[in-house]
């Protein structure tokens, strides 16, 4: 966490200034929590150190400048007795705080009744533990502060949630085998992934595979394959080797990539292979 210009502990996470919906949020924000703290009759350098942080950051927040953090906003709250008003403003900032683009990922997967994935670096951000995330995103160059790091961190796991959803989506992932055994973050880190890779390959709307790095004949060379059914019939599809590695969502174009994923579903291992393959590293390990 970072600190303020005064040297306190800083609230909050740095705005992205190409996100024009997040900033029209803040600044809507910004302006509730001036008008709570002046009808409240408090200086700003006074509600700071109410809440133990700088005046800085205040003024930040309030002029939409600075993202605040969920324990911010319950501070504020209860410093402006606001009776849980002011508390409930985290569910925008927890979109708010997302970049634009994962945001966007994040909705397609919460509408998808279908999603199908053929990942070849890394585990798909699905199936990610937190830990192994983070050991992703600190390893990236140009490097990220530690702020981006922890609010790309949050963002994956908030995709978790689809896993929450009442009908569950069908999930269908292809992981290709170095993707299990390449030991990101370390031996616990890696450890913790590959137990959760194996809870998740248990339940009963996932079909988790892993592509074997012995195959002679392999569909996915190309490059990996997303694609995401909605239910009003339509999808989109994106591939890192065809189409520009843009989204499409042309039934032709489509019907390409489904093609290319359900051969590389063909030649994987099994679900129930895949599960014995996973709890062989474990053994490993």
């Amino acid at each position: 966490m970072s600190v303020d210009s005064d040297g306190t502990e800083d609230a909050g996470w740095d705005v992205d200034p190409e996100d024009e919906q997040g900033l029209a949020v803040l600044a809507a924000l910004g302006r509730q929590l001036r008008a709570w703290r002046e009808e409240a009759g408090m200086r700003a350098a006074d509600f700071g150190t109410a809440l133990g942080y700088g005046e800085d950051l205040v003024r930040k927040i309030e002029g939409g400048k600075r993202i605040p953090r969920p324990e911010y906003l319950d501070k504020a709250d209860e410093v402006l007795r606001a009776g849980g008003k002011i508390a409930a403003m985290k569910a925008d900032m927890e979109q708010v705080r997302y970049p634009t683009k994962v945001r966007a990922q994040a909705q397609r997967e919460r509408m998808a009744v279908e999603i199908g994935v053929y990942r070849i670096h890394g585990i798909h951000g699905l199936l990610q533990t937190e830990d192994y995330a983070r050991a992703l995103f600190e390893m990236r160059q140009p490097a990220y502060t530690q702020d981006e790091v922890e609010r790309y961190v949050a963002a994956r796991m908030a995709r978790h949630t689809v896993f929450e959803r009442e009908p569950a989506p069908s999930l269908s992932i292809v992981q290709e085998e170095v993707t299990l055994r390449r030991p990101i973050g370390g031996t616990m880190v890696w450890r913790r992934q590959l137990e959760r890779l194996l809870e998740v390959s248990r339940l009963r709307h996932v079909a988790l595979q892993v592509m074997p790095i012995n195959r002679e004949v392999h569909a996915g060379m190309d490059g990996g394959i997303e694609v995401l059914k909605f239910g009003d019939g339509k999808a989109v599809g994106r591939s890192e080797g065809a189409f520009g590695g843009r989204p499409v969502s042309d039934p032709r174009q489509l019907r390409i990539l489904e093609l290319r994923y359900g051969m590389i579903r063909a030649q994987a291992l099994t679900p129930l292979e895949t599960r014995g393959f996973i709890e062989e590293l474990l053994g490993e390990t």
